[in-house]
């Protein structure tokens, strides 16, 4: 591996972070550069919508300080990012004008808000979610009785929803959909996060379109397609992410709403990488897909590791994410299009908090998918009963006597 001199890095996000560990854990010695057009050293994401707001104090979310990176021998480049790539002469150009050579690249640029133009023209009492900055100036406008509009029924707008009722706000969420986490959970457990919305407080509007968007004074006023007003100190909008890939698209790589990578992480230039939130992945049946979850950066990043230093990579877990809203822990793994779904427990939208169960998600006669409900010590066993593809008993899988562990 002598002749892999120097590794840049673009993105000190999740999936950069963990690619220097997993450079450095497989052995890579030489030059190792990360460039960040952030201020920050990488830092976790998962919590900007929860912890950074409810306990600013109180939260560490930094993955690699600089006593790290310096034990690591990393030289890293904060506040200025890369403007231009060459993949010709292999060099990328920052914001400042330096030119700097790699012999391997590693694209991890996450995304960026999709945006919402005609609110972003309203000003300051508009808001979104995708970096520390933005988690931070929310903390003073999460306040309470203050009324709170939440553009997106997904992941961050719930999550959001939940941290702004914790601080005693009036909240309304407005999906277009027919679901909240329509993209990422089955029906029954949409209802159930719907039903705790809704006891916590939240105004959850399905099937709701946006005629128009107004100021007036310091209100937000929003219009909605039946003719309904709805007036907020604050919007927060939350519609899904697009790709940072233009360095890739410049560069003349393949791009289709992402970075096409092959099952190595490779661009289709063999020495450009990509990973996370950036990428989209040739899957095993042939497909292009794209994940956008904590774990998904992570396994990335390893796959890019091992594949530049040589070392095969170990058989792919099934996908797997978390979220905690109104203080329920919600983790989920594999396919969550599963054709049946069958409950261990009780599913009580009423006990709220203190409900604990786990979902199978079955296809085929085949657990194919899990989602636990405050009960992730069972996801191992999930996890473990996906990848051996399971035959589904409902006699002793549901039968809450029976331990999973023995099961699995």
């Amino acid at each position: 591996m002598s002749t892999i001199e120097t590794i840049i890095i673009v993105g000190a996000g999740q999936a950069g972070a963990s690619a220097i560990l997993e450079l450095r854990g497989n052995q890579y010695t030489g030059k190792i550069i990360l460039v960040g057009d952030e201020s920050h050293l990488p830092y976790e994401r998962p919590p900007l919508s929860k912890d950074v707001i409810l306990k600013p104090e109180a939260t560490k979310i930094e993955i690699l300080s600089e006593a790290k990176l310096a034990e690591l021998g990393v030289e890293v480049i904060r506040n200025n990012g890369v403007v231009k790539l060459n993949a010709e002469a292999k060099t990328v150009t920052l914001k400042n004008g330096d030119v700097l050579a790699y012999d391997k690249l590693l694209l991890a640029t996450g995304g960026a808000a999709r945006r919402l133009p005609n609110f972003d023209a309203l000003g300051q009492q508009v808001y979104t979610l995708r970096n520390l900055e933005d988690s931070q100036a929310l903390v003073p406008v999460l306040q309470p009785k203050r009324r709170i509009v939440l553009i997106g029924g997904g992941v961050i707008g719930l999550e959001l929803a939940s941290s702004a009722r914790f601080k005693d706000c009036q909240v309304t969420v407005i999906e277009m959909g027919p679901m909240v986490m329509g993209r990422s959970s089955p029906q029954l457990l949409s209802e159930f996060l719907l039903a705790q919305q809704r006891q916590a407080g939240v105004d959850v509007r399905l099937n709701t379109q946006i005629s128009d968007c107004r100021l007036d004074g310091e209100d937000v006023v929003i219009t909605l397609a039946d003719g309904e007003e709805l007036r907020a100190d604050a919007v927060i909008y939350g519609i899904g992410i697009v790709p940072n890939a233009q360095l890739a698209v410049d560069a003349g790589l393949a791009v289709d709403f992402a970075i096409q990578v092959n099952e190595n992480c490779q661009s289709s230039d063999p020495d450009i990488y990509a990973a996370g939130d950036v990428a989209t992945q040739l899957r095993a049946d042939g497909q292009y897909r794209r994940v956008e979850t904590w774990e998904n950066a992570n396994l990335q990043a390893g796959i890019f590791a091992r594949h530049v230093m040589g070392v095969a990579h170990p058989q792919a877990n099934p996908a797997w994410f978390w979220t905690d809203q109104l203080e329920i822990n919600y983790q989920f793994v594999g396919d969550m299009q599963a054709a049946q779904w069958h409950v261990r427990g009780e599913m009580d939208a009423i006990l709220g908090s203190a409900c604990s169960c786990v979902l199978f998600g079955v296809t085929d006669g085949v657990v194919v998918g899990g989602i636990t409900i405050n009960a992730a010590k069972e996801m191992r066993h999930l996890k473990k009963m996906i990848s051996k593809q399971q035959p589904f008993d409902a006699e002793k899988h549901l039968d809450l006597v029976q331990d999973l562990r023995k099961i699995a």
